[in-house]
């Protein structure tokens, strides 16, 4: 039996998914005819509280759709030094909308108010410098082992945004995960940002899709920026109907990963092996192994036991729980590490 909790985009769909998406009705999305993707499109902006979304192959489509709708370039995005807008999108910031990155020193992928404040107080843009346009905040945050953020720390750094008239984005990917740990709603988050993404293929479970959501203004541009990137596509509504089912189906469950992931978590705090374990909220389980043992030489025992897993850098390793990884999975695993 192979344990895959490299990440939770492993998860195949459900036969209750694969049923819906079967049956779906379809149209060609580019000509915004397939009542499929509507319906998906208008659910999660319902959802949210927001006035219109938008359907995308992929989270870093979204996101990348985002900071070039918010931005010209020469413009500058202010992001934690972690952030997966930044470290994990392929340069995606540079390359596609000529924007600059200002990294912030925060902690697990977040930073405070104050520390941005500073930051705004002491870079008024002139001729020399680009001009400040966006903030990007990512929850829960990947690099920082599915750390979710206080709401009233994005309520004071909304505050900012505002007064220095700077949009403001989410990178959602994990954020129903957030929602269920922290006991949050979507219409806290679609009242405070300006655009959100929303990734239906990993802890929700779809084989693919993200979506954007924001005003109609925005969505509009993103619907342009989106041909551009060429993500328009056609008969979408099979993966659609996967997201629409995820959205009902899916996202109470989040808390089954959540304990599991505190399950190996404690276990690989008590193997002789690991040096620590960073602190677990959601589905993400980040630790590193002692000093004396290579971290790939962990990984490949590991994968020895049919268990896989993922370095992220830095001699930081990596668990993901997820809707495929089941009671009798979580027992092999715990066993495993207990026995190494």
């Amino acid at each position: 039996m192979e344990i895959n909790l490299i990440s939770d985009t492993v998860t195949k769909p459900t036969k209750g998914m694969l049923k819906a998406m079967m049956n779906a009705e379809v149209g060609d999305d580019v000509f915004k005819t397939d009542p499929t993707v509507n319906r998906l499109q208008e659910k999660i902006a319902e959802i949210f509280g927001m006035e219109d979304a938008l359907f995308f192959p992929s989270g870093t489509m979204a996101n990348q759709a985002a900071i070039k709708l918010h931005t010209q370039p020469g413009d500058k995005m202010f992001c934690d030094k972690w952030a997966h807008v930044y470290n994990f999108e392929g340069g995606g910031p540079a390359f596609n909308s000529g924007v600059t990155s200002y990294l912030i020193d925060g902690e697990r992928g977040m930073f405070k108010a104050k520390q941005f404040n500073e930051i705004i107080e002491g870079g008024r843009s002139d001729i020399h410098t680009p001009f400040s346009r966006l903030v990007s905040l990512e929850n829960t945050t990947n690099k920082g082992g599915g750390a979710c953020w206080d709401f009233e720390e994005i309520l004071k750094i909304k505050k900012i945004c505002t007064t220095n008239n700077l949009a403001f984005h989410l990178d959602g990917a994990r954020l129903f995960n957030a929602l269920v740990a922290k006991n949050e709603t979507p219409d806290q988050y679609g009242k405070t940002f300006d655009t959100i993404s929303i990734c239906l293929s990993k802890g929700l479970g779809a084989p693919i899709g993200s979506v954007l959501i924001g005003s109609k203004e925005h969505i509009a541009k993103a619907l342009r920026i989106r041909k551009l990137f060429g993500g328009a596509m056609r008969q979408a509504g099979y993966l659609a109907a996967a997201g629409i089912y995820a959205l009902d189906n899916h996202v109470e469950r989040l808390a089954v990963d959540h304990t599991r992931a505190k399950i190996i978590g404690a276990t690989l705090s008590n193997c002789h092996l690991i040096k620590n374990v960073e602190p677990i909220e959601t589905n993400i389980v980040i630790f590193n192994v002692i000093d004396s043992i290579n971290e790939y030489d962990f990984i490949n025992r590991l994968k020895g036991a049919g268990i896989l897993l993922i370095s992220m850098g830095q001699g930081k390793l990596r668990m993901v729980t997820h809707l495929d990884f089941t009671e009798d999975m979580l027992e092999s695993v715990v066993r495993t590490i207990e026995n190494i």
